[in-house]
């Protein structure tokens, strides 16, 4: 690496810090890393990152000293090379999506595949699958998902776009009736896409309806140009998530015709105009529920990037000296309170990441009932999904921030890795649900699930069946709630721990029902989502004898207790937990934190994260620090002239114009 006057850090070298970490540890990273992905997910991405990192078109070297425009002109080019390489290498949805995770960059056409194509086979019947289906899959047509409006995001029934229909010409007519009913925020809508499928209330005999999906054309196949009646375009520069073209549009009293109304569940007769509802009204939050359960599945692998920069850098940054380094500087994360803020986030991490593979286990299980015609499970899994999406997002914007801060003042830095990801990875606390309505929904659910099991059991004996049945169930049956932590050993044991975040979950429904608010609507959804995550935790763990054990049961004991630690009142103001439980709770966060101190290095290469991902100065696998720095840094364009063009302009006429001053010449 190229250096000014060849210079290089002083010694030692950051990279032997990483060495050191990994051989003071006796856990097997690779070995981890098998047992948290599966062999099937490491050998896909080996696959495409041979072939993704080897093509230029996917280069990251300049990308953070490109202006929007640029930006977005780039990510459509990546977006066109990821379809030839499909069709190159037969790539899968799957492959598909590991090559979304490899480029680490949202795209312009990506909203097609995560929402056009999902709503299409989920929510068409065989003929519209023919009429927009296959073309989409060939991206012949390119989608998007126009719901949010100018004025409402999450009231989706608060939505102005109508659809009226009209028999005479077999027809509808999307209409924006005022600027608040501009849908705004769609991602691919700004430049790329062609389709859109539109929220819109459904006026049919002159009754509103409410909200139904409907596909409408938006620019010509022939051109690219807005149809007629259509004002397009893109929303402007955001926070994060530039490299995609979240769009708005206007409808000026566009005719479609009667079958872009999607009509697998809705319907409405082409002659008279009356309408069928569907035989379960969750059937429509399909899409929505699926989004969901992809959120959660994936947000544990954004977090452990985070974790694994944060982790490793401060593992070779040196600051300070202590008495024991003999005036040497140490690497901070030698330093309790830096252990503190990180090794909890691998918790955190490991944790998430076991519960977004239940998720997608559940959800795949839903859709295989659902084909059946077996609608039981879907208020579960929808109720669950929207309060583990609004948590787990929560948590991993929280210790993205937490990751950026610990690497101190280069966290701040675009080479760091975190910066940009963070502001791409913070609209997940609002898309698909912001994340406090979230929770009011989960929080409903609850409380009428609750109520429903209690007359059940008042009637006779209920066999529980799924999670959340069998822990209210325990708390309905238990004639004595005290807590089950007897000793320092107890924080130690899942079960009891468990039963600790269960019977405060559960508790809190039961206070809830005299009479509840928003605030305990969040606070029931957090703390029935914060036992299922512990729950998915420990029937994730391997077999006590298995050498992975150790490592992976103290992560889950952390979990639960940093947990605990995080929410005390809540234990403390019904008494179960007696005030000489909160200091052995303290405790045994500090106790798991110390325990896990000399695994943590490894514990994040487990992650296996590549470097072509973690894209970070700061936190790739090799150590290189601050030649990595350097030479990020050589390559902005402010540094490739030796006087900035703005010189003559702006610094000149001030220091030419004070020449000859006694100033200047005393200089």
């Amino acid at each position: 690496m190229t250096t000014p006057f060849g210079l290089k850090p002083s010694e030692p070298h950051t990279s032997s810090f990483l060495i050191k970490e990994r051989e003071q540890s006796s856990l097997n990273s690779k070995q981890l890393s098998l047992y948290i992905h599966g062999e099937e997910f490491l050998e896909r991405q080996e696959r495409l990152l041979n072939i993704i990192e080897n093509d230029p078109v996917f280069s990251k070297t300049i990308r953070c000293y490109q202006g929007r425009s640029q930006r977005i002109l780039n990510a459509m080019r990546k977006d066109k090379r990821i379809l030839e390489l499909k069709r190159q290498y037969r790539w899968t949805d799957d492959d598909l999506d590991m090559a979304d995770l490899i480029v680490d960059e949202s795209r312009p056409f990506s909203l097609h595949r995560s929402m056009f194509l999902p709503t299409l086979k989920n929510q068409t019947t065989p003929e519209q699958q023919e009429l927009f289906l296959k073309p989409a899959l060939d991206y012949r047509i390119i989608g998007c998902y126009a719901q949010t409006e100018l004025g409402h995001g999450s009231n989706i029934q608060g939505l102005e776009t109508t659809a009226t229909y009209i028999p005479e010409t077999k027809e509808f007519e999307i209409h924006s009736p005022s600027l608040t009913a501009s849908k705004w925020w769609i991602g691919g809508l700004g430049i790329a896409s062609t389709h859109a499928v539109v929220m819109a209330r459904l006026i049919t005999n002159g009754k509103d309806l409410g909200p139904h999906p409907f596909v409408v054309p938006i620019r010509s196949l022939q051109d690219h140009r807005p149809l007629a009646g259509i004002k397009v375009g893109d929303v402007g520069p955001k926070f994060g998530f530039n490299t995609v073209d979240n769009g708005f549009i206007l409808f000026d009293h566009v005719r479609i015709p009667h079958n872009h109304m999607l009509a697998r569940y809705a319907k409405v007769d082409p002659k008279t105009g009356s309408y069928t509802k569907p035989v379960n009204d969750k059937l429509s939050y399909g899409t929505m529920v699926y989004v969901r359960v992809k959120i959660v599945h994936q947000i544990g692998l954004s977090l452990a990037r985070a974790t694994t920069i944060a982790t490793r850098y401060s593992a070779m940054r040196r600051q300070f000296a202590t008495p024991q380094s003999m005036k040497a500087e140490v690497p901070v994360l030698n330093y309790e309170m830096v252990q503190y803020r990180i090794i909890p986030l691998i918790a955190q991490t490991f944790a998430l990441l076991f519960t977004g593979k239940q998720m997608k286990k559940q959800y795949l299980e839903f859709m295989a009932e659902l084909k059946q015609g077996d609608f039981s499970k879907l208020k579960e899994l929808h109720a669950s999904s929207s309060g583990l999406k609004s948590l787990s997002t929560t948590m991993a914007i929280s210790g993205i921030e937490v990751c950026r801060r610990a690497c101190g003042g280069h966290g701040f830095s675009q080479f760091s890795g975190l910066a940009e990801f963070y502001g791409n990875v913070l609209p997940n606390a609002t898309w698909e649900g912001d994340n406090f309505i979230l929770t009011q929904q989960t929080g409903k659910y609850l409380q009428k699930f609750f109520r429903d099991l209690s007359s059940r059991a008042a009637a006779g004996p209920v066999q529980g069946k799924a999670t959340t049945e069998k822990y209210l169930l325990e708390y309905l049956t238990t004639s004595a709630h005290i807590s089950p932590i007897k000793s320092m050993d107890d924080m130690y044991n899942h079960q009891y721990l468990l039963k600790a975040l269960a019977h405060r979950a559960a508790r809190l429904i039961h206070s809830s029902l005299s009479g509840s608010s928003q605030i305990d609507h969040y606070r029931i959804s957090e703390a029935h989502c914060q036992y299922l995550i512990l729950h998915n935790f420990v029937h994730s763990l391997p077999e006590p004898n298995d050498a992975l054990y150790p490592s992976l049961a103290r992560l889950c004991s952390l979990y639960a207790a940093h947990t605990l630690e995080s929410h005390l009142a809540d234990f403390l103001e019904d008494e179960y937990f007696a005030p000489r439980h909160a200091p052995m709770v303290r405790a045994a966060v500090r106790e798991l934190i110390q325990e896990l101190r000399p695994d943590v290095v490894p514990l994040v290469d487990a992650f296996n994260i590549p470097d072509f991902v973690v894209s970070s100065a700061l936190g790739e696998s090799d150590g290189v620090v601050y030649e990595k720095m350097m030479e990020k840094a050589l390559l902005e364009p402010l540094n490739q002239t030796e006087v900035v063009a703005g010189y003559e302009e702006c610094i000149r006429p001030f220091v030419h114009g004070g020449m000859g001053s006694e100033l200047n010449v005393r200089l």
